[in-house]
């Protein structure tokens, strides 16, 4: 009954390693499966798209609408400078104030037609817990919306680099209590599968794949990735008005469409992803480094984060027993080999015995030469 039940717990833990990692997908999701009347889609926007909602909700096809949110470091409350440096610095905080508005409108309009609601955040080089910060201040997220990374290309100058990106996701996940969905393009999402020890959390992401081709089959990152979350298709690099791939009602042509690899129901199902593929949240955890009080009351103190160590995976707990179980039959075979062979003949148990028999006649001698009486409960000194 024991062993039926260890292998019904073992079963157990290999499904869920399984799902865990997420089904791969099928070939035909790699070769234009928005052609496909079971796929789901999904627009992604920014605030200088038009919508015509009416016309867009007539698209059953449609599940969700993700729009942008902030967009690299908060502009300043306070402007200072010539007065051109003070006139631009209102002008980006105006723009901002208008764009989170339109966006908190947007969402919700989107979900009284019953949409999906998403909010992604375009990375800029610059500090990534701000940068975090401003995102979550922006979107203000519900436990139902969809959070995204936008890394548009792995250029630090011009975007947020790749390890500030993993600071960013931390962080994210600490105020929020999960993990965005990576956007990127096929050559950066080559270059984190390719490098996924450096970038554990990035690699792990859902991943928002942008490629405008109709086939990916043979350009997928793999790695941790065996499909996508979404794959962004049609965006204005590849839809005028004379062709497009998929036309959504009532978006222009420069709107971008997407399309998961699953039917409307399974995507409602798995939004608003937020998890890590292949592992459990806490298995990438850090930590914040303390700080001495002395050093926190002068301020200007940089919060360090150390990495926790990674708890055992099924495999490495089976590796960790394999080298126990080597372990213990070469001690085993001691007593059986070297000086000690023929000596013992009934192995360790009797080699064991012999030590602690030669342990205790040592201590006997040892004592005996120091006038101390082995048998006594007390030591008896020899008179002057």
């Amino acid at each position: 009954m024991g062993s039926r039940r260890l292998n019904f717990r073992l079963m157990a833990l290999l499904a869920a390693a399984i799902a865990l990692a997420g089904s791969p997908a099928l070939a035909s999701d790699f070769s234009e499966p928005w052609k496909r009347e079971d796929r789901a889609l999904v627009i992604d926007a920014y605030e200088y798209n038009s919508i015509d909602w009416n016309a867009l909700s007539t698209d059953k096809r449609v599940v969700g609408f993700i729009n942008k949110a902030s967009d690299g470091l908060p502009p300043p409350y306070a402007c200072r400078g010539d007065e051109t440096e003070v006139r631009l610095c209102r002008a980006l905080f105006r723009r901002h104030a208008v764009a989170k508005e339109l966006f908190h409108t947007r969402r919700m309009v989107a979900k009284a037609l019953g949409l999906e609601w998403g909010a992604y955040h375009l990375a800029r080089p610059g500090n990534p817990i701000e940068q975090a910060n401003n995102f979550i201040e922006f979107a203000r997220p519900g436990p139902d919306d969809l959070l995204a990374l936008d890394i548009e290309d792995n250029d630090p100058e011009k975007w947020m680099s790749l390890v500030d990106a993993e600071e960013f996701v931390r962080h994210v996940h600490r105020r929020v209590g999960r993990f965005p969905v990576l956007y990127t393009n096929g050559t950066t999402a080559k270059h984190i599968a390719d490098n996924r020890r450096l970038y554990p959390l990035l690699s792990r992401l859902p991943l928002w794949y942008a490629r405008y081709k109709p086939d990916i089959d043979m350009h997928f990152p793999k790695g941790n990735w065996q499909g996508y979350a979404l794959w962004q298709f049609a965006t204005q690099a590849n839809c005028n008005a004379r062709r497009c791939p998929y036309r959504v009602p009532g978006t222009p042509t420069d709107i971008d469409v997407n399309v998961a690899a699953m039917t409307a129901d399974e995507l409602r199902a798995a939004w608003p992803f937020g998890g890590l593929i292949g592992v459990p949240a806490d298995m990438l955890f850090r930590v914040p480094v303390p700080v001495a009080r002395t050093d926190g009351l002068k301020g200007e103190v940089t919060i360090a984060y150390a990495d926790v160590a990674q708890p055992p995976t099924f495999s490495m707990l089976a590796e960790a027993a394999g080298e126990g179980w080597r372990r213990m039959r070469h001690g085993w075979s001691v007593a059986m080999s070297g000086p000690y062979q023929g000596r013992h003949r009934h192995g360790m148990a009797e080699y064991a015995i012999s030590r602690l028999n030669a342990l205790q006649q040592m201590a006997v001698e040892r004592e005996s030469a120091a006038g101390i009486d082995p048998i006594a409960t007390g030591s008896i000194r020899e008179k002057d």
